[in-house]
């Protein structure tokens, strides 16, 4: 018998597609009785913004996490089985690391289990990312240009995102439980099958597939968890709640989730290759995938860089004028113009030092593009004025001085001076630090271990703690 006929498939747990979204405690038991070999899940993304990177926080609440966490803890307490979490804290920071950590720490003292728990960060100091730029180590992504210092510095924390390669160190080091930095979405599932030795190509694919749990699936209810079979030819992927479905559509349609090509999928040391790729429906909830292929390449991890030099100050009004529902593009650009002069005559800000925008919500307010000329024309618009400056007192200075105009504007001179409807009073609300991401670069490196730092937890300091 092959090596390959013989191989046991790995046999993965997905929770859930974000720690913290919740899980059903009903689902817990079905995948538990299956008797997986690892639990593995993502905890976080860049899909909500800079600011969870930047302010080293979670866009979950603290309850939200901790109940998930209570199930999956006891779970694996009870099974003995690793748990696996990528990017911890919503955005992998130190700062989200350690707040999940605790939780984790705080749910063991509670309940009296003893894990010993590795905690893998990636955050990066701006010394060391200012030292791979000097040594050339550093690359960037379209669309934007060339990595500077002056960029490096404007950053309020940086991480790298790690391939499966500290997971397999944790693993190694017997780990229960491990809590990730900022990880691949897909590396932290592909981790555990690829460690016991399945095929390449199929770890990755099923951890691409499985990153959002039941996401990929054909379910009205998208938080359903997700069960793998990785072996060394494929996997087999499907949902856990019985009423939900794995289809071929819904599962080779997921390559194309936050990725431009449905074929190639770039990852730490390599790219993903799908377009030799199989389907087969093998049940009516079970998909079969085999023929994915990885090609190696230069190992390299992506940098995400998040700063807040910048302040917002917002205004809101809701629309029904005829007026201005029968030519919403001229008053918006007209709006624009106008509070732009004001701002320049009325404060002490020069150009450069702010930015005005009217975002018209319900014409054009989400993608900022005109609708063609035939669009009909709306019943309502709520317009918010987005200004956005070096400083909180010049943002709120320049709202002041433009909100006569933001209110009463009307679309041409001349008509009655209308009024707007307010949403709050004061109309002028202080947003605070704008958060934006600065870094779209990968960085070259020959170890996937050097820029990831290791601490492990052991079970015996914990159990002290409890009894302390």
């Amino acid at each position: 018998m092959s090596m390959e006929s013989s191989f046991k498939p790995v046999k993965i747990y997905v929770p859930e597609g974000s720690l913290g979204v919740g899980i059903f405690p009903e689902e817990v038991g079905i995948a538990m009785s299956r008797q997986p070999d690892a639990m593995a899940m993502d905890a976080g993304s860049t899909d909500s913004g800079a600011a969870y990177l930047a302010k080293g926080v979670s866009k979950n609440n603290r309850r939200a996490v901790k109940t998930d966490l209570e199930l999956l803890m006891a779970a694996q307490a009870k099974a003995k089985i690793p748990m696996l979490i990528g990017t911890c804290g919503q955005a992998g920071g130190d700062l989200n690391v350690d707040w999940t950590k605790e939780i984790v720490l705080e749910v063991a003292r509670e309940k009296g289990y003893t894990p010993k728990i590795a905690v893998l960060y990636s955050e990066q100091s701006p010394k060391l990312i200012k030292q791979k730029l000097a040594e050339g180590k550093i690359s960037n992504l379209p669309p934007v240009g060339d990595l500077t210092e002056e960029t490096i510095d404007s950053c309020l924390h940086i991480v790298a995102l790690m391939g499966p390669e500290p997971y397999f160190a944790a693993l190694e080091a017997g780990a229960d439980i491990i809590l990730g930095g900022r990880s691949s979405d897909p590396a932290v599932i592909a981790a555990f099958a690829l460690w016991k030795g399945a095929g390449v190509g199929p770890s990755w694919h099923a951890g691409k597939v499985s990153e959002c749990a039941g996401q990929a699936t054909a379910a009205a209810d998208g938080r359903t968890g997700g069960f793998i079979e990785v072996d060394q030819e494929g996997f087999n992927i499907e949902p856990l709640n019985p009423t939900n479905k794995a289809t071929v559509n819904s599962i080779s349609g997921h390559l194309l989730y936050e990725n431009k090509d449905p074929w190639m999928l770039t990852e730490p040391g390599g790219v993903l290759d799908a377009t030799q790729t199989a389907y087969e429906q093998l049940t009516e909830t079970k998909v079969r995938v085999t023929g994915t292929v990885w090609h190696p390449k230069p190992y390299t991890m992506k940098l995400e860089g998040a700063s807040g030099n910048l302040f917002q100050t917002l205004m809101i009004i809701g629309i029904t004028d005829p007026n201005v529902l029968a030519e919403p593009q001229v008053f918006h650009d007209r709006m624009v113009q106008v509070l732009h002069a004001r701002a320049l005559s009325a404060t002490d800000a020069q150009e450069g030092e702010f930015d005005i925008s009217v975002r018209m919500y319900g014409w054009n307010g989400v993608n900022g593009v005109p609708p063609p000329e035939d669009t009909p024309r709306p019943r309502e618009i709520g317009a918010i004025c987005v200004i956005t400056a070096t400083s909180q007192e010049m943002a709120s200075e320049i709202a002041k001085a433009c909100n006569p105009y933001f209110f009463h504007m009307p679309i041409r001179d001349g008509l009655e001076m209308p009024s707007y409807g307010l949403a709050f009073s004061p109309a002028d609300v202080d947003r605070g630090p704008v958060y934006q991401f600065e870094l779209n670069h990968v960085v070259s490196i020959d170890d996937p271990l050097e820029l990831v730092r290791m601490e492990m937890f052991d079970a015996t300091a914990i159990k002290e703690s409890i009894n302390a």
